[in-house]
């Protein structure tokens, strides 16, 4: 029976993308959104990413099909221990798919909320928090494998803090407790990440600096303090930390670059690069 149900929702993805993500008459959304909930973390791809995924991107983004009541329900659910919390600390397994695309979904409801608010000031702060630890807590930060396709936690997480730094409730203080946990994934100590993920986390970085969310002089001693893990001892933790935060440290400079006003950021990025690169002369 779950099969078939699975492979019923499939068929009827395929069907409402093929129509331009509209309805048939006398359908509802409710109609699909609990099975897309229930399977958002399929180990098919297909299903997860090409199907689930955009029709939620469309619903919510484009269409803006879903009313504030909606949105509220179905973030509640994302955040939950069914979702973004699914098996959270657990590596190497499926569990990893239902969290990571959790939390693009939420990405997709902060930016509606960015645009016309709906969250109070305690919904917000759940969903601050929420992905606060998340980003802390997520183990499993595999990017693309070749059978189930994108995983990419530290990516899809970093454009969810993304949406989170833009929102006008976001202040001074939880800005930094975004770069702070930033740290913290580049000093994971265990995966060396190769999908691009030093991007998608720059992105945030630079969203900060491009809308000038916190001091300059904030950013300038936040990327200082990244130097730390180059005087480590060494160990495989040291090196996987240094080449994160190198290869971070690279993306956020060509990033800030072209801004031109930012000379004392770029000048900490370069000394934090020779600092980090154990093959600078």
């Amino acid at each position: 029976m779950l099969n078939d149900t699975r492979e019923q929702l499939i068929i009827d993805l395929k069907r409402i993308e093929e129509n331009d993500y509209e309805l048939r008459s006398g359908e509802q959304l409710g109609d699909y959104v609990k099975l897309m909930l229930e399977y958002i973390g399929d180990p098919l791809p297909e299903l997860r990413d090409d199907l689930i995924y955009s029709t939620f991107y469309k619903w919510i983004k484009e269409k803006q099909w879903f009313r504030d009541a909606e949105l509220r329900e179905l973030l509640l659910i994302l955040l939950d221990e069914e979702h973004l919390f699914y098996h959270i600390g657990s590596k190497e397994d499926q569990a990893v798919f239902t969290r990571t695309f959790s939390v693009l979904v939420v990405a997709l409801i902060l930016q509606r909320h960015r645009e016309q608010a709906f969250l109070d000031s305690a919904e917000f702060t759940n969903v601050k928090e929420a992905l606060i630890r998340y980003y802390e807590e997520e183990q499993d930060l595999r990017g693309f494998m070749p059978e189930e396709g994108w995983a990419h936690a530290a990516a899809h997480g970093a454009d969810a803090l993304d949406e989170l730094v833009l929102c006008s409730e976001s202040d001074a203080p939880i800005r930094e407790e975004v770069l702070a946990v930033i740290q913290r994934m580049l000093y994971n100590e265990q995966y060396i990440f190769s999908d691009e993920e030093d991007e998608r986390i720059a992105t945030i970085v630079a969203t900060i600096v491009d809308h000038h969310l916190l001091p300059q002089q904030s950013i300038v001693d936040w990327i200082g303090n990244l130097e730390q893990c180059g005087g480590w001892p060494r160990s495989r933790g040291q090196y996987v930390a240094r080449a994160n935060t190198k290869n971070f440290v690279r993306s956020l400079y060509f990033r800030l670059l072209p801004m031109n006003n930012n000379p004392d950021m770029v000048e900490a990025l370069v000394k934090a690069e020779m600092i980090l690169n154990k093959f600078t002369p």
